[in-house]
């Protein structure tokens, strides 16, 4: 899906359609998840810290992201994609791999690219959203595919034009090859994917070590013998991030480590499962990978356990030299969960302290709390209002939250069905006909996903 977060945001609110749109945390540590293509256009991307952001675009629209919305979404393209094929490999919410061979849907390059076009069509008629689709012989073949048909395309890698199409690439495009490896590359005087390949494998390996060495060359000559795998076969299911700039601030990685956290027990849940083993991933500036796992008294899906459980395990690991990557995961699977009384009783403490005023990394915590659960903020005492989320008031119907602070709240009232950009109006953040209320289905007369509600 092409920005998936905030093309729905766009999509949802007229006012917001063709204008730079961040969405993310908006605390003092927050990052952004993702940023519309014309908020791009001024430097602005996922991961990035917000207040850089706010710096390069200012005058873009900043939104906590809608959690719930986006996996309704997500479920009606899987739907789509699981028609096709029953091997359908979800990476996140808006990617996925399918085998159309196993689907029995495409022979040849001819009839491959029908089904493609089929969908992205079939995606815009159920979401009112725009995909871009990669079709090659290989995951990571059809991985860049995709990434180079944004937005909005369909780009087609004919079976044996693999190498030719690679060849006279930049070596970023090939997976895992970030910034530092991508120096250290050019370093040795190798800037394209063909001349990695005329390296060799020996020197590569002597370059980068024998695993990411042997893996780089093997991509350079497009072999990826990788299977889609059915999530449904999965024994796990885990979340991870790689960042274009390797983070040394303690803090920051902290913080990214319960994003993350909040992000994994959302796939665990959106699968109907919990898990026994809470399993953290640190790859360091030199790409030497770190996993760390703790093993619970019982299953959970619990996010409050998952996080303390991710930030205990990475109390163990120096990140002094930098990360360049981060994931979350829980294995030992099982379909129902145990009651930890003691995050009960943590989660609880946190809730009297966001009652009473707490800032800074706690209250980003807390709004993540808020949104990832169900993509509604609960209603504390003080009624904070997040900036993008869902309001129905009595008297003017449906619209969202602009902004609020000074114990007020701006709402602009409009939904995905407005013609026009609605009108704002300011109300008393305790105002009693004002509250927060579920997304509305971008599509009009779309139906809501049974998960949902």
């Amino acid at each position: 899906m092409d920005a998936f977060y905030a093309s729905a945001e766009q999509a949802a609110k007229p006012s917001l359609r063709g204008k730079a749109v961040v969405v993310g945390g908006l605390g003092p540590r927050g990052v952004v998840a993702t940023a519309s293509y014309e908020a791009r256009r001024f430097g602005v991307h996922s991961a990035m810290p917000m207040g850089q952001a706010r710096r390069l675009a200012p005058n873009a629209a900043y939104l906590v992201p809608r959690f719930r919305l986006y996996r309704e979404i997500s479920e009606q393209v899987m739907a789509l994609l699981r028609e096709l094929s029953p091997l359908v490999e979800p990476l996140s919410l808006d990617e996925a791999f399918v085998d159309l061979e196993a689907g029995e849907r495409a022979w040849d390059a001819r009839s491959a690219e029908a089904v493609g076009l089929k969908l992205r069509g079939d995606i815009r008629r159920v979401t009112g959203l725009s995909g871009s689709v990669g079709l090659a012989v290989s995951k990571m073949l059809a991985k860049i595919a995709s990434e180079e048909a944004k937005p909005d395309g369909l780009l087609l890698i004919p079976p044996g034009t693999e190498r030719e199409l690679l060849g006279p690439k930049s070596v970023r495009i090939l997976p895992g090859v970030g910034p530092a490896t991508g120096d250290h590359l050019r370093r040795a005087g190798i800037n394209t994917v063909e001349e990695i390949a005329e390296a060799g494998e020996d020197e590569l390996v002597r370059m980068l070590g024998k695993a990411h060495g042997s893996h780089l060359y093997a991509m350079a000559l497009a072999r990826d013998e990788r299977p889609v795998v059915a999530e449904r076969d999965s024994k796990s299911v885990s979340v991870e991030d790689t960042y274009d700039v390797d983070i040394h601030d303690r803090v920051r990685v902290r913080m990214e480590v319960q994003r993350l956290a909040d992000r994994c027990v959302e796939r665990l849940r959106g699968a109907g499962r919990s898990g026994r083993t809470v399993v953290l991933k640190v790859r360091r500036y030199d790409f030497s990978t770190l996993t760390r796992s703790e093993t619970l008294r019982g299953p959970t899906d619990d996010p409050g356990v998952v996080r303390e459980a991710a930030a205990r395990l990475l109390e163990g690991v120096d990140t002094t030299g930098g990360v360049r990557l981060l994931g979350v995961g829980v294995t030992g699977l099982a379909d129902f969960t145990q009651e930890d009384l003691f995050a009960q009783a943590a989660a609880a403490a946190a809730s009297e302290e966001e009652a009473a005023g707490a800032t800074g990394a706690v209250e980003e915590v807390a709004v993540a709390e808020a949104t990832v659960g169900d993509g509604v903020p609960e209603e504390p005492a003080a009624r904070r209002w997040m900036a993008g989320h869902d309001v129905r008031h009595t008297e003017f119907g449906a619209g969202w939250v602009q902004g609020s602070g000074l114990g007020r709240v701006t709402v602009r009232f409009e939904t995905p069905y407005s013609v026009e950009p609605g009108r704002v109006r300011t109300f008393s953040v305790d105002d009693p006909l004002l509250e927060a209320a579920d997304p509305l289905p971008l599509v009009e007369g779309g139906v809501r996903s049974a998960s949902a509600g």
